[in-house]
């Protein structure tokens, strides 16, 4: 069983470690191309590479495999490709290649929150619940029939962040699961309902700002949501800063408008108001309330952006 890998980033390692752990037999690793990252754009290698690279797997990395990486794949002779957040659409081409198909670790309850970014939103939308999907790849963007899925709570309070880890730990245990019925063709195919599907769009930093009118929940999901990026972020007079962490209060005033200062951050919304628990200011590092506003002054009654 020849098996071709293709993920890109964090999400995507832990499956590619499980398959390794369980001998089963990688022939190579189909990854982006590398970036630039930081402020001093510093060229970095996906992580799927780099654990790749440790392991001694062949690595080949595309800006558009539908374009670059035909011939590659089928120089590599796969009886099944597996993906997990590669962030490529896979021409119909490259789906025939493999004879077994290709099959998908998707990180949501299909058809709810096909596309990009489906653990930004499950919590976004104050979802409870969530869990991975594997199914087999067709041409549409998460479209293909289901083969198993697995839930998961989301915790109170759970950011973006620790819910990717446990998504990606339960992806790769799934994977493993399932696999034996992919090979040996005894798993069942169940088709989406696609009048129920959502779709799901790439997370941008203008979509972290703040509305202070809009609700309480709906605030402290979007700041757990884009907890640890892009990271929610307001601005108070001309000082910007982001909040990693925030609380539903029961105080009541204007929206946008400092209801409290006092060893307390609590700004006014829609409905009731928000205290914020953490927060960054430009040029700093992310502190406590209390030790951010013993050097930031915020006044009662003062409104934010």
């Amino acid at each position: 069983m020849r098996i071709v890998y293709l993920g890109t980033p964090d999400f995507a390692v832990e499956p590619l470690v499980k398959l390794l752990e369980n001998n089963y037999n990688v022939v190579g690793v189909i990854t982006n191309k590398d970036k630039p990252v930081g402020r001093k754009q510093v060229l970095t290698p996906p992580p799927v590479k780099q654990v790749a690279l440790e392991r001694g797997l062949q690595v080949f990395q595309y800006d558009k495999i539908r374009v670059e990486g035909v011939e590659d794949l089928k120089s590599l002779k796969p009886d099944l490709l597996i993906t997990c957040a590669f962030g490529q659409i896979l021409s119909k081409e490259i789906i025939d290649i493999a004879p077994l198909g290709v099959i998908n670790i998707h990180a949501s309850i299909l058809p709810k929150y096909r596309g990009a970014s489906p653990i930004h939103y499950a919590i976004l939308n104050g979802e409870t619940e969530t869990g991975i999907t594997i199914m087999k790849t067709d041409e549409g963007i998460d479209t293909g029939d289901i083969i198993y899925q697995e839930k998961l709570q989301i915790l109170q309070n759970e950011t973006c962040g620790s819910l990717f880890l446990r998504l990606s730990k339960l992806g790769a245990e799934t994977l493993i699961k399932v696999l034996p019925s992919i090979i040996d063709k005894s798993a069942k195919f169940v088709k989406q309902d696609d009048e129920k599907a959502t779709l799901t769009k790439i997370i941008r930093k203008e979509m972290a700002k703040i509305d202070w009118q809009n609700s309480a929940i709906n605030i402290v999901n979007q700041v757990r949501a884009f907890n640890p990026a892009p990271v929610a972020f307001a601005t108070y007079l001309d000082m910007p800063f982001k909040v990693f962490e925030a609380k539903v209060s029961e105080l009541k005033g204007k929206a946008g408008t400092v209801l409290k200062a006092d060893g307390e951050l609590v700004i006014g919304c829609a409905d009731k108001s928000v205290s914020l628990l953490k927060v960054q200011k430009a040029g700093g590092k992310p502190l406590e309330i209390k030790e951010f506003l013993r050097g930031n002054k915020f006044v009662v009654g003062e409104e934010f952006k």
